[in-house]
């Protein structure tokens, strides 16, 4: 079930844009096992899941992550499906260190919108090679789906927020994201309509956030993926940090070789 390859072009869109949409890139056996996967991940959610819907509004949002460190679809998706291999292709890296995994599930008509953020802030690396693979298991229109700053990859670092009440992370000494309304208006926003076995890679310093679910009938699932190439290194700055979710047993300048991020190519 390995997928076709990335294309100059696509590979042209990453390095320009921050971001690139893949067609039909993952084989449909791939959305199917991903299906069966996020039911059971939906049974037995994980220590770090979390719901960002309140109980008197329509809809769900649903979050979970690491769930490759305790249920087998998810770690055999991580080593045996096409998504590294990508990564690799899309920012021409010789080796691939896995990060983490996370699900996300909106239900039809859910209002709650995922916060313009980038996601390189959150974690304890250092690099340029870092990006996600994301897959939905559902059609996904541009209103309901990921928009990104087009070139805002080559920005500086902002201070990442708690997505549950959006306060700050404290001291990180990085500066707030300026205010959105004269970003979107410099700036050109990318957006696509997503099938399943499309995918959006993109590089873990753009700008971007989501919509809510405005469909009526088709829930949004996705999985995003964490790649690392081979400039990366393990570095734990000041203040707060999501990634490591544990002790790593690793030093500030390391390979990310370990346990819990494992090299994958």
């Amino acid at each position: 079930m390995i997928g076709r390859q990335v294309t100059d072009s696509e590979c042209s869109a990453y390095e320009r844009d921050g971001v690139a949409y893949l067609p039909n890139i993952f084989d449909l056996q791939w959305i199917n096992f991903l299906s069966e996967a996020f039911k059971e991940a939906l049974i037995s959610p994980g220590p770090l899941a979390e719901e960002y819907t309140l109980e008197e509004k329509s809809g769900r949002f649903f979050a979970d992550l690491n769930m490759w460190q305790r249920l087998t679809p998810f770690k055999k998706f991580v080593f045996e499906s096409p998504a590294a291999n990508i990564a690799a292709q899309i920012m021409k890296s010789s080796r691939i260190n896995f990060l983490y995994d996370q699900m996300f599930v909106k239900e039809p008509e859910t209002d709650e919108e995922t916060p313009w953020h980038q996601d390189q802030p959150y974690w304890a690396i250092s690099g340029s090679q870092v990006c996600s693979v994301w897959l939905s298991l559902d059609p996904v229109s541009k209103n309901s789906g990921l928009r990104f700053i087009k070139g805002s990859h080559r920005w500086e670092a902002y201070n990442p927020h708690h997505f549950s009440d959006n306060s700050p992370y404290q001291g990180t000494g990085l500066p707030e994201l300026p205010e959105m309304e004269d970003l979107l208006t410099n700036h050109e926003i990318a957006s696509w309509d997503v099938e399943p076995g499309d995918c959006l890679v993109f590089q873990g310093m753009i700008v971007h956030g989501s919509f809510g679910n405005h469909s009526s009938k088709h829930p949004r699932r996705a999985l995003a993926t964490r790649w690392c190439g081979d400039d990366v290194r393990y570095f734990q700055g000041a203040g707060e940090f999501a990634i490591p979710t544990s002790d790593s047993g690793l030093n500030n300048g390391d390979f990310l070789d370990s346990e819990i991020f494992p090299r994958v190519c």
